[in-house]
């Protein structure tokens, strides 16, 4: 009995009994449910064992017995409870054909402890599974308000849960091998001394994000990503450039970026590389066409109050970019949610959103809208109306893209591809598909993919996985176009 307590619980235990009484075992709660049972022939042995055990849990219940039996013409109940000082506690019932054998009884007053204290590890097991999944949710829900620069939210509910967030912080992406997601969450936490907030990613099932204080707090032990990397041996590891914690968007992109560069590195492990986000360069007259552009879409008011609202849409629309399809794990919505919100994103600004010059004029609105607006040099900023649409968007964003700023940027982001960005720009051209860009190059759809992995490594971005570097590569071609023609 305590063999099988320990290794199969309470249902190993039931099956057990009811062979040994060639008939039914159950637990029973107090008001006669049958919560757990096994039986070698259940509806042959016992054609009526629920109302069967139901009357003889009423009767002992009743009597405040400790045990109880109830024959039939053809079966016997036996009943003990689990606790005898404990009426909500279950009771152990037993239907076997009569007449029971001998020493049933005295069997089944020997297993009542075994089986309570088993019930009550699964109880308890259980809760500590409801606990952590919790916990694990309330991570989630710190590390989505943070992407969505909700700041003063995420601090608020990370102080009940502990660690306090940092800041400034690094953010580490690790992926993790197989199931080995939660081992690895350990050795982060004991790499650190507990300093970092861990949360299981709700999009990448490998992938664990961790962001880390910026300072170490021991220099002579190392960093805490590259002791992760060096202690599990199948892990890949990417690390952000220290950013400020409203930034922790940009860092887990750079750490997405070094992660695709980490997979084809001996050891492992990146960390990004020295690159400003094109949130910066834009300059004022950047913040000013961003706020235009996305004025329709931060106003808007819903119709009912069960539709989405202004901030919620800019968070779908943020997602999604991040993310594309994977944003329906990231937002916990269904996929026709997100589809019926993109369109209604569309609608407000006047973009197509299947086309990935809309996508990246989007994306960098809302970057420069999340940036500080300190960042942006002074200039006059020129007038662009609110809600223009497609035409006037692109038209003000060329604009833009001709800052002396811009154009420095986009050649530090060409510079490693300079000369050789056919393959770069036919992706590009071809919306990020590989199939139509595999056709126009004349290979195959494996040759091109094999291209573009080439490309992360030598760009140092991901390419193929979103968050993709895309939109960002197909601005600074865009930009170096524009001063090509001028």
């Amino acid at each position: 009995m305590h063999r099988l307590a320990r290794t199969g619980g309470t249902a190993e235990l039931l099956g057990w009994l009811a062979g040994r009484a060639g008939g039914w075992a159950g637990l029973v709660g107090p008001d006669g449910t049958v919560l757990h049972a096994a039986a070698r022939t259940a509806r042959e042995v016992v054609p009526d064992v629920a109302g069967l055990v139901a009357e003889g849990t009423s009767a002992l219940m009743e009597r405040g017995a400790r045990a109880y039996s109830l024959d039939t013409g053809a079966h016997t109940a036996l009943l003990f409870p689990l606790s005898a000082d404990d009426r909500t506690a279950p009771v152990l019932a037993v239907v076997t054909p009569r007449p029971a054998a001998a020493g049933l009884a005295t069997l089944l007053a020997d297993v009542v402890h075994p089986l309570s204290v088993c019930r009550r590890a699964e109880t308890l097991e259980r809760k500590s599974r409801r606990v952590d999944l919790a916990e694990s949710r309330g991570r989630e829900a710190v590390l989505h308000l943070l992407m969505t620069g909700q700041l003063s939210i995420a601090q608020q509910v990370a102080g009940a849960l502990r660690p306090r967030l940092p800041d400034p912080v690094r953010v580490c992406v690790v992926e993790c091998s197989g199931d080995g997601r939660d081992e690895v969450a350990r050795v982060c936490a004991d790499a650190d001394g507990g300093r970092s907030w861990i949360v299981r990613c709700p999009v990448y099932a490998r992938h664990l994000i961790l962001v880390m204080p910026a300072e170490e707090a021991d220099p002579d032990s190392g960093p805490t990503d590259e002791a992760v990397a060096a202690r599990v041996g199948d892990c890949v590891v990417g690390v952000s450039e220290p950013v400020p914690l409203a930034d922790t968007a940009t860092g887990y992109r750079q750490a997405f970026h070094a992660l695709a560069v980490a997979r084809e590195l001996p050891c492992r492990h990146a960390r990004f590389g020295s690159s400003p986000d094109p949130a910066y360069v834009v300059g004022p007259a950047g913040r000013h066409w961003a706020n235009s552009l996305l004025t329709p879409l931060l106003t808007h008011v819903p119709r009912r109050a069960q539709d989405p609202g202004a901030q919620e849409l800019a968070a779908t629309a943020s997602s999604w970019l991040a993310f594309s399809s994977h944003a329906t794990d990231h937002l916990k919505v269904h996929r026709n949610t997100l589809a019926a919100r993109l369109r209604l994103i569309g609608e407000l600004l006047g973009l197509d959103l299947h086309r990935l010059a809309d996508q990246a004029a989007l994306d960098l609105a809302l970057r420069v809208r999340a940036t500080p607006a300190p960042a942006c040099t002074t200039e006059p900023a020129p007038y662009a109306p609110t809600g223009a649409g497609t035409r006037e968007a692109a038209r003000t964003l060329d604009e833009i893209l001709r800052r002396p700023a811009v154009r420095h940027w986009a050649d530090q982001q060409l510079a490693p591809v300079l000369g050789s960005e056919e393959t770069l720009r036919t992706w590009l051209r071809c919306e990020g598909r590989l199939g139509p860009a595999a056709a126009e190059l004349g290979i195959s759809v494996p040759g091109a993919r094999k291209r573009l992995t080439r490309l992360e490594t030598v760009l140092q971005r991901s390419l193929l996985r979103p968050p993709s570097a895309r939109y960002d590569l197909w601005l600074a071609l865009r930009a170096r176009d524009l001063a090509a023609a001028d």
